[in-house]
């Protein structure tokens, strides 16, 4: 029996190279190890998009043609819309019992998101709404619906996993062992860097390369794309550590280049416009058979649709089954 494995996206927008060297690229390479369920978390998005829902619902259709055009085999994983299985939704009220307020604020991913909408928005967190601090719960409904034994992340989401984790106890403890308590699998690859030299890609930021980018889209983000500073001259010796162009000829361009263009950047036989030409060849051979794939799906929105129809369908039977359990040991059982 394979384990039951529980991943998602908020659909917020494409995909950009930090979702796809961050947790995509793993997906493509573990996805016929599990029983794979991949939740596109439209509720969770609207929980700050909840005045904007025609870009969560335009985003469920791109985020899904992105995912497909990596390389996820819809023979292998079940691609789900999250408001379609209500049983979250039910699962998220019944947990909501089991966490305190107090134990949501503490959570330092909910923490650090809440500081960053103070920045954004300047009103001392007012606009934070009841939805927005209770996603924790709302993520281990998702979780626990479809029994997931495995949830692929990264170090940042290990609190949201930890919550979810304390909350399933807690259930058991009431309840009887009905829930399986998750593991987190924890990706190995470290964040991307954006193209400014953030440490961390986001759409918010500004700063990053997406897969459904266009060739003229790649090549404007890359000549703007920050370089050692102290390089002035065409000539001039340069560190290519700090450099984002080299930064991203690393994840694209193969040893043998990246190896010489270290060594003509440190000698000063290297300028940076050369340099970001080769790496626009390098980035668009790189997303050349991603572009087709996602060209075939651009062409048959019926086959995502359909994709999305029968993943739902298959996730709905689990937290079905999953709800009863659920129900039963609460003694809500009432009209079997």
């Amino acid at each position: 029996m394979k384990k039951t494995i529980l991943t998602g996206l908020r659909p917020t927008g494409n995909l950009h190279f930090g979702h796809y060297f961050g947790a995509g690229r793993t997906w493509y390479k573990i996805q016929n190890e599990y029983d794979f369920y991949l939740e596109i978390a439209d509720v969770q998005a609207l929980t700050d998009n909840f005045n904007n829902p025609e870009k969560v619902r335009t985003n469920v259709y791109e985020i899904t043609k992105d995912l497909l055009s990596i390389g996820l085999d819809p023979k292998n994983v079940h691609f789900f819309i999250q408001s379609e299985i209500p049983e979250i939704a039910e699962l998220t009220v019944f947990y909501s019992n089991l966490v305190t307020v107090s134990r949501l604020q503490r959570n330092p991913t909910v923490k650090t998101e809440i500081s960053q909408k103070k920045e954004l928005f300047g009103n001392n967190g007012e606009s934070i709404t009841y939805g927005f601090l209770g996603y924790p719960v709302s993520q281990a409904a998702d979780i626990t619906c479809f029994k997931g034994e495995c949830v692929p992340v990264g170090d940042d989401q290990l609190p949201l996993i930890e919550q979810c984790r304390e909350i399933v106890r807690k259930f058991n403890s009431i309840y009887g062992e009905i829930l399986k308590v998750p593991e987190p699998l924890l990706s190995t690859t470290p964040r991307i860097k954006g193209l400014d030299g953030n440490e961390k890609m986001g759409k918010s930021l500004g700063n990053a390369i997406y897969l459904a980018d266009s060739e003229e889209t790649i090549n404007k983000k890359i000549m703007g794309a920050l370089t050692d500073t102290n390089k002035i001259k065409k000539d001039d010796p340069a560190n290519p550590e700090v450099c984002m162009v080299y930064y991203y000829h690393k994840l694209v361009n193969n040893e043998k280049n990246i190896n010489k263009i270290c060594s003509e950047c440190k000698e000063g036989q290297r300028g940076c416009v050369q340099c970001k030409k080769e790496l626009i060849e390098a980035m668009n051979t790189f997303l050349k058979p991603i572009r087709e794939k996602r060209k075939y799906y651009d062409d048959n929105p019926e086959e995502v649709d359909k994709i999305l129809k029968e993943g739902t369908e298959k996730a709905r039977e689990k937290a079905k089954e999953t709800i009863k359990e659920v129900k039963k040991a609460m003694k809500i059982d009432y009209y079997k």
